[in-house]
């Protein structure tokens, strides 16, 4: 599991992520000293429609300030900060990648978030927290570079409280067959572990859960997409900011095949709403 890990970080993982993203930040006349989400919001939230599908998930989700919630698969923090400064909560975040690690608390001391928002290397699978500390949990496009799927969904029983609420919002196999590479979360199938939605909830209910709602943000992605790359394909250059500075050279080719499998309807963007036993 460990070269696996490996792999899924090395494709992540961006050398100087930082300074591009503080340049991008200039660029578009933020004030670097008193940053704000909807600042970050082009790049800090690697998942389908970013800033707009974080939104639509978290409020499905019964929160309360002063919540302890845990962030599994954080990135860069997009999601930890947004909980933070307009829900009160306080998160912990963990991800495999260690620039995006860096990168999130970076940013997060930037915000004057740091009281509420931590972030540690680590694997999901085996994370190194105590039995049910956690008021609640998310996960936003983790789960498909992760094989050892029940033991991911055990990891977020054994952490949170009975009763606590879990948002899972992944992209899951559709029902067409087949699936184009590279795409934004691999460069190919060896990091790449699709699960169908009924998959998905029968191995969170395996794993100690209670499925409450399933929503699906195919037909709501497909518009998403052929908006983003209409736009792409007039500008003459990349924004400053955006989802490019994280995944590489081959940015469009990686979207496009995105944009694809979602009208073949290879890929479901899936949220599930769940409760801990």
């Amino acid at each position: 599991m460990k070269k696996l890990e490996n792999a899924v970080a090395s494709h992540y993982g961006r050398a100087g992520l930082l300074e591009a993203i503080l340049a991008g930040l200039k660029t578009l006349g933020a004030d670097l000293d008193n940053l704000q989400p909807i600042d970050l919001a082009p790049v800090d939230e690697f998942h389908t429609a970013g800033r707009l599908t974080t939104v639509k998930a978290l409020k499905m989700m019964p929160l309360k300030a002063g919540m302890h919630v845990l962030d599994a698969g954080c990135g860069l923090g997009g999601t930890a900060r947004l909980l933070a400064k307009e829900y009160g909560c306080r998160v912990t975040g963990i991800d495999l990648t260690p620039q995006y690690v860096e990168v999130a608390q970076a940013l997060t001391d930037r915000m004057q978030l740091t009281g509420q928002c931590a972030f540690q290397v680590g694997s999901v699978t085996s994370m190194p927290f105590p039995d049910a500390v956690f008021d609640a949990a998310v996960s936003f496009h983790a789960a498909m570079n992760i094989r050892e799927r029940d033991r991911f969904y055990a990891e977020l029983a054994r952490v949170m409280r009975s009763g606590a609420p879990l948002c899972v919002f992944d992209v899951m196999k559709g029902p067409s067959p087949g699936m184009i590479y590279p795409e934004p979360w691999a460069e190919s199938e060896a990091t790449s572990f699709l699960k169908s939605p009924a998959q998905t909830s029968d191995l969170l209910v395996e794993a100690g859960f209670l499925i409450d709602k399933e929503v699906s943000l195919r037909e709501f992605a497909r518009q998403f997409f052929r908006e983003v790359l209409a736009k792409a394909a007039s500008a003459n250059a990349p924004p400053p900011l955006g989802l490019h500075l994280l995944t590489g050279t081959n940015a469009p080719e990686k979207f496009s095949n995105y944009a694809k499998a979602l009208e073949n309807h290879q890929i479901d963007p899936v949220i599930l709403i769940a409760r801990r036993k």
